[in-house]
């Protein structure tokens, strides 16, 4: 896979062209579909099913303002679900009772409506991306010390720190045909920030919608800009039926629309640093339940579905998220005791700051484009099923030579693109060196430690440890043949670096991984001895590279540790 050779021209340069803007441009009505789409799903229950619905609403909702209360959620909610207990009409199963509850389970889905949906501002979206790009400018100016006319806004050497590679011409082609749906790997909360900076202003292509959890909207400064950048709020706490439909309807109807698209199939950051392999369906079931509904409505265009492989040298939250993750799979055998300090505003400057360092860079890999029920497509939009053969995307919603709604057959479908989409994320994702570096020593490590399991492991004293550097080139060299192979099948994509002679490689690799953490996974000490100050750390690394098979392959235990 190849580096793009962006930054491209915008498809859409003004951006009242874009479906985000179109979308909002009409919020009005766009709220006003969702809540007529949403009741069609529930109005023909009978009365006691709804009431049991609406009365486990009310009993939820009340918990969660009692337990789990956020500074964003409204000061008159309280009083919202006193109004809708004391009119909620129980044990009466009458036409003027049912008719009643309807009343009120309309008046429940509008406010969930109109807590999700946003709003898209021209203004400030122009002020934000012009924002990112001087920030960004002055920070390339400030941490590689280039003259500040080069640098200052410059494109061209922000896409030096932010490199694509892949589909981007092929993913420009199909936004112009189409509507494109992108999902993401997910490591880190600024994830979105950054996929979204990257596609606008490197691969040209209008901004995307995407959701962000309601608790980023407690702070004042990120409220503001999330409420006018499309951005739509999804609250985890409430997992009623009614908001979860209304949430679902929002993002079907905005892609229907024509709104490109951004969710994290895996629903939420990967905890041990792993590329995801279990996702959460409900989403990506709305870009199938869209493609349908278009051609329902006698519509022809397509929705595309891009998977997109992010790669960090360092993440963020590394170490709060490998202490969750081991906490969870570990339960009593493991205590926790990193707090998430992701949101942190300093945190988050400083690892922007690393980032934009002469020692690191952000890798973004456009997968392969496929359609709605994972069909590669071609530039074209053209879909084609597994023996390259062209077929027509829309007989796949017949059902007697008509295109009709099948719950069972799309949930089928859901579940076909999920497995498509979770194969491109190994096939498309990018070895970075650091990666590289992590997956040898901490496999070194284990083999070194048969009796012992993950958790002793990571008990283990860093400083008693030594990692030999030729012991690292020659595990490294042969690691690296199998990669080659790999890459020749395309069954894995590599950076540059990788291609790099054994000791820079292995140098720069030990250098670039986790530079923002305070304790490094690895490091060559002031003795020119390859050391780790953080075993759990190295291990969140380590397992970017764990679902290959590459534990297998490789006789771990010829490779000999030294001791301090």
């Amino acid at each position: 896979m190849s580096k793009s050779k962006g930054p491209f021209p915008h498809v859409f340069p003004d951006i009242k062209d874009w479906g985000i803007h179109k979308l909002h441009a009409d919020r009005g009505n766009f709220i006003k579909d969702i809540e007529a789409e949403v009741f069609d799903l529930f109005k023909n229950k009978s009365n006691e099913e709804i009431t049991k619905i609406i009365v486990s609403t009310i009993y939820n909702e009340r918990i969660r303002i009692k337990e789990e209360p956020w500074k964003v959620d409204p000061p008159d909610e309280k009083i919202f679900w006193r109004k809708i207990s004391n009119e909620l009409i129980l044990d009466q199963d009458d036409e003027a009772s049912k008719e009643n509850n309807l009343k009120l389970l309309k008046r429940i889905i509008n406010v969930y409506a109109e807590e999700i949906v946003a709003t898209f501002n021209e203004k400030t979206f122009e002020f934000a991306r012009k924002f990112l790009r001087i920030f960004f400018g002055r920070l390339l100016k400030s941490a590689s010390g280039r003259n500040l006319g080069r640098v200052f806004g410059s494109k061209k050497v922000l896409y030096d720190k932010l490199k694509v590679y892949g589909e981007a011409e092929h993913v420009r082609a199909l936004t112009k045909i189409g509507t494109v749906v992108f999902v993401p790997t997910h490591f880190s909360n600024l994830d979105s920030v950054l996929i979204g900076y990257i596609l606008d202003q490197i691969v040209g292509i209008p901004f995307a919608s995407f959701g962000a959890g309601l608790n980023l909207y407690n702070t004042g400064y990120t409220a503001y800009y999330m409420n006018r950048l499309g951005a739509y709020r999804i609250d985890r706490r409430k997992k009623n039926p009614i908001y979860l439909e209304t949430l679902k309807i929002n993002s079907k109807l905005s892609i229907q629309k024509g709104t490109s698209s951004l969710f994290f199939p895996g629903g939420t950051r990967s905890r041990s640093g792993a590329l995801e392999t279990k996702f959460k369906l409900g989403m990506m079931g709305t870009a199938i339940a869209a493609q349908r509904d278009n051609y329902q409505k006698g519509g022809t265009d397509k929705i595309f579905v891009v998977p997109v492989i992010l790669g960090y040298h360092f993440v963020l939250e590394a170490k709060f998220m490998m202490e969750d993750y081991l906490k969870r799979t570990g339960k009593e055998m493991y205590f926790k005791t990193t707090k998430d300090q992701s949101y942190s505003f300093s945190k988050s400057m400083k690892f922007i700051w690393e980032t934009f360092s002469e020692s690191s860079d952000i890798n973004l890999s456009l997968g392969k484009p496929m359609d709605v029920v994972g069909n590669f497509v071609d530039e074209n939009g053209d879909s084609y099923d597994d023996n390259n053969r062209k077929v027509e995307l829309k007989e796949f919603f017949y059902t007697d030579g008509e295109v009709v709604k099948n719950a069972q057959r799309e949930r089928e479908y859901t579940r076909r693109l999920g497995d498509r989409i979770i194969e491109r994320y190994f096939k498309d994702n990018l070895v970075l060196s650091s990666h590289l570096m992590a997956f040898v020593a901490f496999n070194i490590l284990l083999s070194q430690n048969p009796n012992l399991d993950i958790f002793g492991i990571l008990r283990l004293p860093p400083e008693d440890y030594i990692f030999p550097m030729e012991e690292m080139k020659n595990a490294v060299h042969e690691l690296r043949e199998i990669l080659f192979e790999m890459e020749k099948n395309k069954e894995i994509q590599l950076t540059d670096e990788i291609h790099f002679e054994i000791e820079e490689l292995v140098k720069l690799g030990i250098n670039k991984l986790g530079t923002y953490h305070g304790d490094r996974p690895l490091m060559i000490n002031k003795k020119g001895l390859i050391i780790s100050e953080d075993f759990k750390v190295l291990y969140y690394y380590h397992n970017r590279l764990s679902k290959y098979g590459f534990d297998k392959a490789i006789n771990w235990k010829s490779y000999k540790l030294a001791e301090a």
